[in-house]
């Protein structure tokens, strides 16, 4: 059996009390003696770190705000590439700064101190679900606009210097077969699909692109959107150094168009449209045929992810009905990329 992909985090969650009082000592040091906590309440999502929600009542004005926090304040070995906490609160600062829509860091707590390894950020009001803001009527003006802040923000995030940032994993395409191949063949369960996958992928390998800071996990569900289209870009833990074309393609990977799949770009829009406005917002000009090597990467990708969260159900690492659902889902990666090599003469 192949070795969970995915670290499973079993580390104790902080207990509200606890948060509360470090948030009232930060409160105070920030923002005066009289300042207050309320409001504290644990959020849904996010398996691998806590998020709290609440507000600081200080000089008869409420600040809303997230915290964001390693589990029980203390960061746990990591089997995957993620970032630090102490990472993702730079990477926000420097896209805030290249004009990226993304939530302003306040404080970044070290590990050690009262609060632990975390950091706090504004919260931003809007929706993540991504079927209802493919659905909902209240995001139809948001729908309109989606494409074009997807593609500005995609622009500014590949735009930020990369001798700025901190120390980031480089992932171009052939380190992500190599990668993704290996976790396949522990598994010891050929599947003719994704062998073909792969043996294409080799074959077909583009020339990298240049460089660039990576999102890595740019979709809806890591997309804060509101009534007038994208309002922040959340969840940088799988940041790294790569191409851009990775970015574009994930987010037309068909696992998150949530059932729209006629908009190739999250459910919501054309790739033709994308790339003109990433191009438009100072971004390298693609072909859509240019973005099809790493769409395939991309649902490969997710396919083989969907077999280690069935390993990790069946080996009782995580025997919760999320790991066991999601683990199913990889027929479905089978029929997309069935569906992506037919659809390859049409975008030649």
């Amino acid at each position: 059996m192949a070795r969970p992909f995915f670290r499973v985090i079993v580390a104790k969650m902080g207990t509200a009390n606890d948060i509360e009082k470090a948030l009232t000592e930060w409160a105070r040091e920030h923002y005066g003696a009289p300042a207050a906590i309320a409001g504290l309440r644990r959020l849904s999502g996010g398996a691998s770190q806590e998020t709290w929600a609440f507000e600081v009542n200080a000089n008869e004005k409420s600040e809303p705000l997230i915290l964001r926090r390693a589990p029980g304040g203390v960061s746990a070995p990591r089997g995957s590439e993620a970032v630090t906490l102490a990472t993702e609160a730079a990477l926000l600062a420097a896209t805030d700064k290249a004009g990226v829509r993304v939530p302003g860091v306040r404080h970044v707590s070290a590990p050690g101190s009262l609060l632990g390894e975390a950091f706090i950020m504004k919260r931003i009001d809007g929706e993540t679900l991504g079927r209802k803001i493919l659905r909902d009527a209240e995001f139809e003006t948001a729908r309109s606009r989606l494409t074009q802040h997807c593609g500005e923000a995609l622009a500014g995030i590949h735009s930020v210097p990369l001798e700025n940032l901190p120390e980031l994993p480089t992932s171009l395409g052939r380190n992500q077969i190599d990668k993704y191949e290996a976790v396949y063949r522990e598994f010891g369960l050929p599947r003719p699909v994704f062998e073909v996958a792969f043996a294409w992928l080799k074959a077909n390998e583009p020339e990298p692109a240049k460089p660039v800071l990576v999102h890595g996990d740019f979709r809806l569900g890591n997309l804060i959107v509101d009534a007038n289209g994208l309002g922040a870009v959340l969840d940088w833990e799988l940041a790294h150094i790569g191409d851009p074309r990775e970015d574009i393609a994930w987010l037309c990977v068909n696992s998150w168009r949530f059932g729209q799949t006629e908009n190739r770009v999250g459910g919501f829009g054309d790739l033709g449209d994308l790339l003109d406005a990433y191009a438009a917002a100072g971004g390298a000009r693609y072909r859509p045929a240019d973005i099809d090597w790493w769409e395939i990467m991309g649902s490969l990708k997710w396919g083989v992810m969907c077999m280690t969260m069935y390993g990790a159900f069946k080996t009782g690492a995580d025997p919760s009905v999320e790991r066991a659902a999601i683990g199913r889902r990889v027929s479905e990666n089978e029929i997309d990329l069935i569906n992506l090599f037919e659809g390859l003469e049409r975008h030649a």
